[in-house]
């Protein structure tokens, strides 16, 4: 399974903290796990400037607002050799409303230095994780913390595994 590095695996997040999660320790011994921190492996240092979702000419791209720099290729590459190297996985835990991970709140923002988001929507590395396995189970840790989701994360994995 793969997991956010950050839930729990390392202290990677922008801040240079680390998101322990329930639901995830709970797992640990149960499932292997192959932790990945999209944002470290593009380069990106820890503890680093933060990263956005900003719409570009109608596009969605990924941007460091204080250093200016466009990120979504790197990330678009990233997603795709890192996800085209796995062979057999059954399931994905992702960061909630990261930038990077967020497979359903990450914030939209008009511009680099705007404070309200658009909208809400996929991070570029959670929306090539969608599209590229859309039959497998792919959740965040807020999901997974709900009850009835995580029971229905753990079925479709389970039923992954049979498969």
């Amino acid at each position: 399974m793969v997991v956010s590095q950050c839930l729990g695996f390392a202290a990677c997040r922008y801040d240079g903290t680390m998101a322990p999660d329930e639901f995830v320790e709970g797992l640990k011994g149960r499932v292997t796990f192959r932790p990945v921190c999209p944002e470290m492996e593009i380069g990106l240092g820890c503890p680093r400037d933060p990263i956005r979702i900003v719409l570009v000419q109608g596009k969605r791209r990924l941007v460091q607002p204080l250093t200016g720099k466009d990120l979504s290729a790197r990330m678009r590459r990233f997603a795709q050799t890192f996800l085209g190297s796995l062979g057999g996985v059954d399931g994905f835990i992702l960061k909630a409303r990261s930038p990077s991970c967020g497979i359903r709140d990450t914030k939209v923002f008009g511009g680099p230095d705007d404070k309200t988001p658009l909208a809400f929507g996929r991070g570029l590395f959670g929306e090539a994780v969608l599209a590229r396995f859309p039959d497998l189970p792919v959740e965040d840790e807020v999901g997974v913390s709900d009850r009835a989701t995580g029971v229905e994360f753990l079925a479709r994995l389970f039923a992954c595994r049979q498969a």
